[in-house]
């Protein structure tokens, strides 16, 4: 009984981590490509603990009292999901490319733009903040002192192992699925799910 608030972060946070999202289909993408999937993984991990704990030691009506912040990262979201949208159905259908040189300078610009990716697509997806902020910041209302922090701590467990487990598991499956074919059907899904939550946030 002294861990059961941690238990319950566990499984309340893994449940709003979980379900498909901008978050895991990024991740995944990095990882198929082998493409700093861990740097994804942990920025996207570090963005979720920030916010839980805002969302537990702060105030979970944060979001609701600034409704112009709200209206601001719901269409910052729209319009970065979008634009990645587009960027990855490109990548489906442009022709390989086989120049060594510019594949490499391609890589080194790579690690700044996952970076960016994984911080634009953690900070300005207004989900993450309805599932970390408000959604696991009310439901710790209930707790005080200790268990209030067991409780975080349960949550931001679960966003850690989450998230490595994706990318690694995406990285190990990316002998079988790093053909031509596999790769250009990964960027439809990944651009067809940032198109989905766009016009989700929209409506």
């Amino acid at each position: 009984m002294l861990f059961l608030p941690m238990l319950k972060g566990f499984l309340l946070g893994g449940a709003m981590i979980i379900p498909i999202g901008a978050q895991n289909a990024f991740v995944i993408n990095q990882g198929i490509k082998r493409n700093h999937y861990l740097i994804a993984a942990t920025i996207c991990m570090l963005c979720d603990i920030g916010l839980i704990a805002l969302g537990v030691f702060g105030s979970s009506s944060l979001v609701t009292e600034g409704d112009l912040v709200y209206q601001a990262l719901i269409w910052g979201g729209v319009i970065f999901l979008f634009s990645y949208g587009v960027m990855s159905f490109k990548k489906a259908f442009q022709s390989p490319v086989h120049d060594v040189e510019l594949s490499s300078n391609r890589n080194m610009l790579s690690f700044k733009f996952v970076i960016f990716s994984a911080l634009v697509v953690t900070l300005l997806n207004p989900h993450v903040y309805l599932d970390t902020v408000m959604i696991l910041g009310g439901a710790s209302l209930k707790y005080t002192g200790d268990e209030k922090i067991k409780f975080a701590i349960g949550c931001m467990l679960a966003s850690a192992a989450w998230f490595y487990f994706l990318a690694i598991l995406a990285a190990r499956l990316a002998p079988w699925l790093s053909n031509q074919k596999v790769q250009k059907a990964i960027d439809i899904v990944v651009g067809t799910v940032m198109w989905f939550i766009a016009v989700t946030l929209i409506i």
